[in-house]
């Protein structure tokens, strides 16, 4: 999809410049997999709830733990 866009954009770019496109199959950095495990480890603290009317919320599994926030 995004290939398209860029081949339909392409006269724009000659106006802008050319836009930066890389692969979506590289490997991850060592940095990327921290902050990757650090999101992670963030969600898992939380749990969802759901209203009988279907609408959502969050709240802290352990409400005393403190270690992420």
């Amino acid at each position: 999809m995004t290939q398209r866009f860029m081949r339909a954009t392409g006269r724009l770019r000659i106006i802008f410049g050319p836009a930066h496109s890389s692969s979506l199959d590289h490997e991850m950095t060592e940095e990327n997999q921290r902050l990757l495990k650090q999101r992670q480890a963030e969600a898992q603290q939380w749990e969802t709830i759901r209203r009988p009317d279907g609408s959502t919320y969050v709240v802290p599994k352990n409400p005393e733990d403190k270690s992420l926030r």
